[in-house]
């Protein structure tokens, strides 16, 4: 007897190189270049219709292929790739997504919002993943930043980057974006067992030693590594020609201490994140009355979400 589990929640990133890539075009004779709309359709098509479907266009890839989860996680920085993440209902565990996108009418975000999405008053709230996308366009660092500050509080993780472009039509009512719009989307995960960490690995970090040295730091955290996802957000900028061409430099750093862990994230034009470790109510590091700084340039973070205890 079959059992099949049936995804609630999807989270998909793609080079722009393989949203937008080439397909055969009978009645023409030959191929012709795909929007990222239609491809949008084509993958939502393969999900149950009411999925929470985020998807996203970014310059590279990381990935940990298929298989066992101690495969050795891929950072791919050239050429097509991409991976989705198909989150079942999990018990104890809500994941949901959220996309707040700039009024051009109001220089102020209205901050009523955050609770309409379960970002406020949500003391379940453990792990925010934040995605800012068209970032290249007026006012879209100012209107980041009154996203984050708010949020910037020590009892949740906060991490992601900014993107090249946002694909879901679920999050949206099936209405595509304007082109030249710029905001933010996300997947907030809720739920009393979820423990999470994050390190970010700076621009001093620029060799084999200093990776590990970051990786040593968020293995301290001894968040539980069964039944649990690695994240890697890093700046275009990083990679291989960041580390002198050795390539894989910071996906291998992270395998050697969490061998059993799979590694999926991207490299995009801006980080998100710090060091922070969360696990329950408990802070485990120092905390004061200073906002730690979230925003970055040529920066990896480091993410790692415990989804819980598996029955």
């Amino acid at each position: 007897q079959r059992v099949h589990v049936l995804p609630q929640t999807v989270l998909y990133i793609a080079d722009a190189e393989t949203f937008s890539g080439h397909e055969e075009c009978h009645e023409q004779k030959k191929a012709r270049k795909r929007n990222s709309k239609e491809t949008a359709i084509a993958l939502e098509k393969l999900l149950p219709k009411r999925c929470q479907v985020l998807g996203l266009v970014t310059p590279g890839i990381v990935v940990t292929p298929m298989g066992s989860s101690s495969n050795q996680p891929q950072e791919i920085e050239e050429g097509e790739a991409g991976f989705a993440l198909l989150f079942p209902k999990i018990d104890g565990v809500k994941i949901h997504t959220f996309h707040f996108s700039k009024d051009s009418k109001n220089r102020v975000f209205d901050e009523s919002k955050f609770a309409e999405a379960g970002l406020k008053n949500n003391p379940d709230l453990r792990v925010v993943l934040l995605f800012g996308y068209n970032s290249w366009k007026s006012g879209a660092t100012r209107f980041l930043h009154q996203i984050v500050n708010p949020l910037n509080e020590k009892s949740i993780i906060l991490a992601g980057g900014q993107v090249e472009s946002f694909t879901s039509l679920t999050s949206e009512n099936n209405n595509a974006q304007p082109s030249d719009a710029c905001g933010v989307v996300g997947l907030a995960f809720s739920g009393p067992q979820i423990q999470s960490a994050t390190v970010l690995l700076d621009q001093d970090v620029a060799d084999e030693k200093t990776a590990e040295a970051a990786m040593q730091r968020l293995k301290a955290a001894n968040i539980p590594e069964h039944n649990t996802i690695g994240f890697m957000f890093a700046c275009v900028g990083r990679g291989y020609r960041y580390y002198k061409t050795k390539r894989n430099m910071e996906a291998d750093a992270f395998r050697k201490f969490f061998p059993n862990v799979p590694l999926f994230g991207f490299f995009g034009h801006g980080e998100i994140g710090c060091d922070r470790i969360v696990t329950g109510n408990f802070v485990l590091r120092e905390c004061n009355d200073i906002k730690d700084d979230l925003l970055h340039g040529y920066t990896t973070v480091m993410t790692l979400i415990h989804l819980g205890s598996t029955k």
